[in-house]
């Protein structure tokens, strides 16, 4: 007796020669890596839900790309540059801080 049911799926030519890649790569069957990418599926959509955004949600992103097409953002290294001024700075030698210990 057969504890496995059978499906069938259709997928575009492209995903099934990057699956074929993987499945050869991992050396597994066609089931085995289903079953993963399924359970990986599940395992964060449990953990990660869906929200739909909040109309105010939706106007914010809009704003926000629009900023950006125009130009007017900062990069990580610019925010980290004005949060942190002083963390690139280099010292000059014997200038080392008292530790803390004493």
């Amino acid at each position: 007796m057969r504890n496995t049911n059978t499906m069938t799926v259709s997928l575009p030519p492209a995903m099934v020669e990057e699956f074929e890649k993987v499945r050869k790569i991992e050396n597994r069957t066609k089931s085995e890596l289903v079953r993963e990418a399924l359970r990986q599926y599940f395992y964060f959509s449990s953990r990660f839900p869906v929200v739909n955004a909040s109309k105010a949600e939706l106007a914010a992103i809009k704003r926000g790309r629009a900023a950006f097409a125009r130009g007017e953002y900062v990069t990580l290294d610019e925010l980290l540059h004005d949060v942190e001024p002083g963390r690139n700075k280099a010292r000059a030698k014997g200038s080392r801080r008292p530790s803390p210990k004493g």
